[in-house]
Parts: C-alpha cells; sequence; structure tokens
C-alpha cells in the first residue's frame, strides 16, 4: 500500500496592487462633472484645509505659483501618521466655527429658517401610479366594499399598468367576492391614465377606443378579433377576414398607433439624467476651433491660508501639526487630481477634434472610424486612461450634444479606398429607408445595391443588423397595401 503525504509546492504569481492614492486619482478622471462636483464638496465638508475660490478669484495656476516656505515645508513632511482623533475632532470644529464667524455678512435672522422652510416645502415630489389610483378611489362613488376592493386591485397593478392577475384569482387568493371584484375592476377602468386595470396589450388598446367612444370602430374589431394580423401587419389578410379596404385598414392601423400602449410608464421613476457636457467644440469668429472645458460644475480650490499661518506660527502641538499636515497632503492630492483630470480630457478631445475634423465641419456623414488606441497613442496615455477619461461624458458640438464614445467607432473600407464609420453607414440606411415607396419598401439586400453605388461593401447580414439597431421593421411591416 503507497503511504500518504504531503507535499509544499512554492508558486510565485504578480498582483497589481493600486495605492489609495492612485486608485482616487482614476475614480476622478472617471466620474463625470456632477458625480465629481458632488465628491468635491463632500471633501470640502471633510477636510478643513480646503478651501473653494469664487469665481472671480485668482485662477488655480496663478494660485499654485504663490507657494510659500510653509507649504514647503508640509511637502517635506509628508511621511506621517495622525492618531489622536481627539484632537483632529477638537481641530475640525474649531475650524468650522472660525470658518462661519469670518464668512457671516449678517447675524442670524429668524426669518432665515422661514424661507428655508418654505423652500423646502415648496419642492416637487412625483406622484407615483398607485398614489395616483388610491386618490381617485377615494374620490370613486361606491360601497366600501367596493372600494377595498379596488385598493386591493390597484396594489396588484405593475407598473405598466396592467392587472397581470385574473379577477377569479384574486378572489381567491383576497377572499373577495367574485361580483364585487368585478365592479371594482370595471370602476378601476374608469380612472386615469386610459387604459390602466387592463390585462394584457391588447384589453388595454380596445379599452382605450372604447372610452373614445370607438368601440364600434374597424379598429377595436382588428384589436379584439385578429390582434396576431394586426402585431405583423398582414395587411392582405386583414383585408380578406373584416371586408375592408387597405386604405380603411391602413386608417385603423394609424389610429391605433396613437394610443398609449402602457399607461403606468408616465408615473415610472424617471431614469434619464440631465446631460451636462464636460467640453465644448465650436468655431470662433476668425473660423478657429476652440475647446473649451465646462468647469462651471468644478469647484476651484486651495489650501486654507488660515491654516498656513497656523503652522507657521509653531504653536502647535505634534499631533496638531501632524494632523494638518496630513489634511494638507490629502487637500494637495486632490486638486493636482482634479488638474490631471481636465487637462487629460481636454488634450483627448483635441485629438478627437483633430481627426474628426470632418465631423464637426459637416455632420454624421464623415464620421472617420477611429480606435481608443489610436488616441492614446498620440496623447501619450495607456489607451485605458482614454477609457476612463471618457466614460459617462459628453461633447458639445455644433452638430449636437454627443457621447465621448460616438467618436470611437468600426469602420469599412470603400472601394476608393476610404474608411467609413458604422455610424455613417447607419446614417445612409436611414435616408435610403425614409426615400423608399412604401407600397415596395427596400429589402436588405436591396439596401445592400445601393450601398455598394457608393463604394461601400457590406454583407447582408450586417445591414439587417444595422437596421434592427435603429429600429427599422423588416420590409414586410413597413409595408403599406393600396
Amino acid at each position: 500500500m503507497s503511504s500518504q503525504g504531503f507535499q509544499q509546492v512554492q508558486k510565485q504569481s504578480q498582483t497589481l496592487v493600486l495605492a489609495p492614492q492612485l486608485r482616487n486619482s482614476l475614480k476622478i478622471l472617471q466620474a463625470p462633472a456632477m458625480e465629481l462636483r458632488s465628491s468635491i464638496l463632500e471633501e470640502l465638508q471633510a477636510n478643513p484645509l480646503l478651501e473653494e475660490l469664487a469665481l472671480e478669484s485668482t485662477s488655480i495656476e496663478e494660485h499654485k505659483e504663490s507657494t510659500n516656505e510653509n507649504e514647503r515645508e508640509a511637502d517635506e513632511e509628508l511621511n506621517f501618521n495622525a492618531d489622536d482623533f481627539g484632537v483632529m475632532e477638537r481641530m475640525s470644529e474649531d475650524m468650522r466655527e472660525q470658518f462661519a464667524q469670518e464668512n457671516t455678512g449678517q447675524p442670524y435672522n429668524p426669518e432665515d429658517s422661514a424661507r428655508r422652510d418654505y423652500f423646502l416645502d415648496s419642492l416637487t415630489q412625483s406622484t407615483s401610479l398607485q398614489q395616483h389610483l388610491i386618490r381617485q378611489a377615494e374620490l370613486t362613488d361606491c360601497s366600501s366594499e367596493e372600494r377595498e376592493a379596488i385598493l386591493y386591485l390597484i396594489g396588484s397593478i405593475d407598473d405598466s399598468g396592467y392587472l397581470n392577475e385574473t379577477i377569479s384569482n384574486i378572489a381567491l387568493t383576497a377572499q373577495i367576492p367574485y361580483g364585487i371584484l368585478q365592479k371594482a375592476s370595471s370602476l378601476l377602468k374608469g380612472f386615469d391614465p386610459v387604459g390602466i386595470g387592463t390585462k394584457n396589450l391588447e384589453d388595454c388598446l380596445a379599452t382605450q377606443l372604447e372610452i373614445r367612444g370607438r368601440g364600434d370602430s374597424l379598429a377595436a374589431k382588428i384589436l379584439r378579433e385578429h390582434f396576431s394580423l394586426l402585431v405583423r401587419r398582414r395587411v392582405p389578410e386583414l383585408k380578406r377576414k373584416t371586408g375592408a379596404s387597405p386604405e380603411d385598414i391602413q386608417a385603423a392601423i394609424e389610429e391605433i398607433s396613437t394610443l398609449e400602449p402602457a399607461p403606468g410608464k408616465r408615473f415610472s421613476t424617471d431614469s434619464n439624467t440631465v446631460v451636462e457636457p464636460d467640453v465644448s467644440v465650436y468655431q470662433d469668429e476668425y473660423d478657429q476651433w476652440q475647446v473649451v472645458l465646462n468647469n462651471d460644475y468644478i469647484p476651484r480650490l486651495r489650501i486654507s491660508s488660515t491654516y498656513k499661518e497656523m503652522l507657521s506660527k509653531g504653536t502647535l502641538s505634534k499631533s496638531e501639526k501632524e494632523f494638518m499636515l496630513e489634511r494638507m497632503r490629502s487637500g494637495k492630492f486632490l486638486i493636482n487630481s482634479i488638474e490631471q483630470r481636465q487637462q487629460t480630457i481636454e488634450r483627448i478631445t483635441r485629438e478627437i477634434l483633430k481627426f474628426q475634423n470632418d465631423f464637426f465641419v459637416v455632420g454624421v456623414s464623415k464620421l472617420r472610424p477611429l480606435t481608443m488606441g489610436t488616441i492614446a497613442d498620440t496623447v501619450g496615455v495607456h489607451e485605458t486612461t482614454v477609457s476612463r477619461a471618457i466614460a459617462n461624458k459628453y461633447i458639445r458640438t455644433p452638430h449636437g450634444v454627443f457621447a465621448f464614445k460616438y467618436f470611437f467607432t468600426p469602420g469599412y473600407e470603400a472601394k476608393n479606398g476610404e474608411t467609413v464609420s458604422n455610424k455613417t453607414i447607419k446614417d445612409i440606411i436611414i435616408n435610403i429607408v425614409e426615400k423608399e415607396d412604401l407600397t415596395s419598401p427596400f429589402s436588405d439586400q436591396n439596401i445592400v445595391e445601393q450601398l455598394k453605388e457608393k463604394d461601400i461593401k457590406i454583407a447582408r447580414r450586417t445591414v439587417a443588423k444595422y437596421r434592427e439597431e435603429l429600429g427599422i421593421l423588416p420590409t414586410n411591416l413597413r409595408r403599406r397595401y393600396e
């Protein structure tokens, strides 16, 4: 029998460990302007040695030139660890009190509190779908049992406004009489928004037509009896089933397209955010291109002179001096990281402007293929730095506001040797489809042939992919019948 034992194996590996300051620097580089502003304001609260420069104050560059002996002393003594938290807390509180005394223009007025309360009370808050429906239920003329049933149904509605559970299942689950639930369901369907409380898309659209007084229209008939054909826009089959003309069927389809497919969506939380461009590119009166960073939302910082004077007096204890030096180092690093961020973004923007000059002059049709590696090589940074620098950031151009990543796109080589961006190809496809005869729309192969005429050779499946990405329906669903 063989003996059992243990074998020790030594293995070498390399692991990249980022220092905390480097991680913070990368975070600052990657953050969009509004997010960076929030982080800076938080740091202003946490670091008493930092103060914000007023708009009319000197620039950071000018302020940097005024570095004195106190700052150089701090630079020489930045290898420390502060451990007296009691002193830190006391100093921070003293500093806040001093700052408040120095910057208060007038004494506290009780009217200030009243104005603040009025302002906060005046802030609008979005109303949820459930809240909107509950308010209507409270005003509905019905019995208390029916109102309770309505409230239960409201709680069962999804974000789109549909009541996915059947009345029978709800009656069994909630122990509510079936007749009362039916009555409550009918009342709920009369609430705002129109179509609320319906069971599916078909029922939602048909209910909206009924409320409009169009319950006997051709559109309602198509919805109720031929919904599957409607979804596929099978006009010839709808003509055979209903006996209506293609023109009337097309008019009915257009009427249905005006209805709201998800009545509850307008009450959902708005995930859209305000886009604030980080950079503006424009031509001045001399036709020269200008690159201007948006610094309005990024506070300009400096190390407070008050605390430099405190250091110079030499009256601080060792722990107090260590605390102030640590805070000074942290503040300087933040200021330098912000400056580096802005410089990197500006350099990348200028290189994009050089490479995509035709886009800035003409528009999307002249967008050239571009990779982050190309910009990284010209700027002299790593490709990942470019990726972080452009993340969630936007450029204001003469043709609108675009995400930085918009300018980085693969492309295809035309017969004439020029490269064409896939975004340019998509723009061409849109123009082709917009000019087509809807009674005989272009197939994907037709579009391929038209692109060939423009010296752009791509596969049919690629055209189909771009068409789907653009939200353009297939040929059979775009076709209109006479």
